[in-house]
């Protein structure tokens, strides 16, 4: 029986390693190597993660691909937009937050390091292309290169950093229609799944209804990944909640993306399901709140990202949730989701 060495246990979570016996002794010693996160400062035990924010964002720009330009934004005056709620939910516990903001949709690696410092929190940062809202934010490269190509892109921003930054994503957020995929979708899908099997970050993507979330799934699967790599982002779009148990069953994450000051009861009834459904530890939560609007006066109006201290977790207690079912929810399972590991389809 051949030795697997340190370098080698790499190898297979790039899934390039073949011929090896994985007895039980070594299967052990690969759990004694934590897996990790990538933050925009740092790269640390997925441990360190601590209660998340799961779908948030610092600044996004809906001007277009064909306009978008980060000379419309200076950060100086970002960050004093921004600070104050990044304090505010610090205080209130808060140690990570997952930016989903992608490129060509005002990602700034720069920007989300200068908070990052100037606040604490450690803050993720993603890799990918949106094509969502009828492909707006798509630049015009992505529609006539490959899915080799592009996973090419999302792969050399991982090893390399963002632009000459030198800051690395830390997931793959791509975004979809509420509807069948079309074919550029379906080729984002086979991008990130391709980057997933090199890089071994999580894909995050914009889905909404299950229709493309179980066909993304299915391209997933085609591709050799496992849909435990797949976070059906927006899942509270759909309307026929036994589909959360179809997407947990195949191994997929379920976001709960959207929580406001005026939904809590809707999203308590929500979580209520997952529970009782024994979903729990395939659940996230979070806002999809903030953000600093360029263009608008004075980076126009800010949502917090306080509803989940203020409002929702105060309800989870009233109804019976523990306190280690709240750890789960924000804490043990965001480490589990961003974990940067290869998660291969085994036939």
């Amino acid at each position: 029986m051949k030795t697997v060495t340190r370098r080698e246990f790499i190898r297979v979570s790039s899934g390039v390693l073949s011929g090896l016996l994985i007895t039980p002794s070594t299967a052990l010693s690969f759990q004694r190597i934590p897996p990790r996160i990538q933050c925009v400062t740092t790269s640390k035990e997925a441990s360190f993660m601590g209660v998340s924010l799961i779908h948030e964002h610092i600044l996004v720009d809906f001007i277009g691909a064909d306009k978008y330009n980060p000379n419309r934004w200076y950060r100086d005056q970002v960050l004093k937009k921004v600070l104050p709620y990044l304090q505010e939910v610090k205080a209130l516990g808060c140690q990570t937050i997952v930016d989903c903001t992608p490129a060509y949709l005002g990602r700034d690696p720069l920007l989300l390091k200068l908070v990052s410092q100037a606040t604490g929190i450690q803050i993720i940062t993603n890799t990918g292309y949106y094509g969502a809202r009828q492909n707006k934010f798509l630049p015009a490269f992505a529609f006539t290169e490959s899915a080799d190509q592009l996973a090419s892109r999302w792969v050399r921003e991982f090893k390399r950093g963002i632009d000459d930054t030198g800051i690395k994503p830390g997931f793959i957020k791509i975004g979809v229609d509420p509807e069948p995929l079309s074919p550029i979708h379906q080729k984002l899908v086979q991008a990130a799944a391709r980057t997933h099997l090199k890089t071994g970050m999580v894909i995050a993507s914009h889905t909404g209804p299950a229709i493309p979330a179980f066909e993304q799934m299915e391209i997933l699967r085609n591709e050799g990944v496992h849909p435990q790599a797949f976070i059906w982002v927006h899942a509270q779009s759909e309307p026929e909640k036994e589909k959360y148990v179809e997407a947990v069953n195949e191994g997929a994450w379920v976001s709960l993306d959207g929580l406001s000051d005026q939904n809590v009861d809707e999203y308590l009834q929500l979580l209520l399901f997952m529970k009782e459904k024994q979903l729990w530890h395939r659940t996230l939560v979070s806002h999809d709140a903030g953000w600093y609007h360029p263009g608008e006066p004075k980076g126009g109006e800010f949502r917090p990202f306080t509803t989940i201290h203020k409002k929702l977790l105060p309800l989870m207690a009233q109804n019976g949730f523990t306190q280690g079912e709240i750890d789960q929810l924000l804490k043990v399972n965001p480490a589990n989701a961003f974990a940067i590991r290869v998660k291969p389809l085994v036939k």
